[in-house]
């Protein structure tokens, strides 16, 4: 089907879309299925449950299109597109995102509040552990900060840890993050990352969802969610994961999608490391740095140059080699402990250090 722009749809077209897509058991590929018999939304919504019976589709599906909740259902997010930074991209407009739709269960409508623009711009997807480590929060700060300033989108769901760390860095620099939901737009899961999905609002990004408006949080959706994350994005670096992290599904439809997978080693005694671990064995990139990413993206230019690399402090350099106490730090740099502790308190200021349970442990900065 040819891409239309947004003004030729009709009223009763997209007033029929939104009630197909609001059907039980009605998923990306019955949808199309659909259209391409009927031609049009319209027409298949006043089509006989007989020929919808033909085409193998659920009778629950049939049976649901005149129901006055699916009704009320497309008349709110009507409602709801009719105000600012609240749209709707459609799999036959070229407004859609052009790899998504490149995916063979690419989702047929896509709800977007904030700035639906930058989901053309080259993204990168930084996915991990809902229960992340400290280390492993400031790794992922530091790479989201990095490929932001570089020009890449940084892509994520939205969850808590890896996720959350991911979007937030990348607004710190002024840069853009995307954030995909596995629940609806007005129905938002989870509930302490809100403030966070406002300001990426606020500031220039967009938080995205193919659930309906008031779609609740179900596991299955999730699974879903994360093939729009790796859809969207020319490859997905997972930063931290356990075997059973849900983050290698994503990395798992990254490479079904023909996507890069990137990886982040850890030690071989924490539990958060063994997914990365083994999506390194199955083949995905180790990375160290961001120039490890980057080299393999060097053609396309909406990218700019990466950031310099900063010069790291001494006793950045030792605490990243391992945890030290004040004392154990000034032994093994030869500096006098007063002057270590100055300087830790400089560091810690700068956000370079911090001190847990009187150990220093470097946070990783721009790499």
């Amino acid at each position: 089907m040819n891409p239309i722009n947004s003004s030729e749809i009709s009223p009763a077209e997209l007033e029929a879309r939104l009630r197909l897509h609001r059907l039980p058991e009605l998923g990306p590929k019955r949808f199309h299925t659909l259209i391409d018999a009927f031609g049009c939304a319209s027409k298949a919504i006043s089509a006989p449950a007989s020929a919808w019976r033909s085409l193998g589709l659920p009778t629950i599906s049939a049976d649901a299109r005149r129901s006055p909740q699916i009704r009320d259902g497309a008349s709110e997010t009507l409602a709801w597109l009719g105000h600012p930074a609240q749209h709707l991209l459609m799999w036959d407009q070229p407004e859609y995102p052009a790899l998504l739709a490149q995916i063979d269960d690419a989702p047929p409508l896509l709800f977007v509040a904030g700035n639906p623009g930058i989901l053309e711009k080259p993204q990168l997807a930084m996915v991990g552990s809902r229960r992340a480590s400290r280390p492993g929060m400031d790794t992922a700060a530091a790479f989201s900060r990095s490929l932001a300033s570089a020009g890449f989108v940084i892509t994520s769901g939205l969850a808590l840890g890896i996720d959350g760390a991911a979007h937030q860095a990348a607004l710190d620099v002024g840069g853009h993050t995307i954030g995909v939901l596995g629940t609806g737009l007005e129905n938002f899961y989870p509930q302490r990352h809100r403030k966070l999905a406002a300001a990426m609002i606020a500031q220039g990004s967009a938080v995205v969802s193919e659930f309906a408006l008031d779609a609740p949080p179900q596991a299955g959706n999730f699974p879903r969610r994360n093939r729009i994350i790796s859809g969207l994005s020319l490859g997905v670096l997972v930063v931290e994961a356990s075997m059973a992290s849900g983050s290698l599904i994503t990395a798992r439809l990254a490479a079904e999608q023909g996507r890069e997978v990137y990886a982040i080693p850890g030690s071989i005694h924490h539990p958060g490391a063994k997914g990365c671990h083994q999506l390194i064995r199955d083949g995905a990139v180790l990375v160290e740095t961001i120039e490890h990413i980057l080299e393999g993206l060097r053609g396309w230019q909406a990218v700019s140059r990466p950031a310099p690399l900063p010069v790291i402090h001494p006793l950045v350099a030792l605490l990243h080699a391992a945890p030290h106490s004040s004392e154990a730090l000034a032994i093994a740099s030869g500096r006098p402990l007063s002057q270590v502790l100055a300087t830790l308190t400089e560091l810690e200021l700068e956000g370079q250090v911090t001190c847990e349970s009187g150990r220093w442990l470097a946070r990783c900065q721009l790499l």
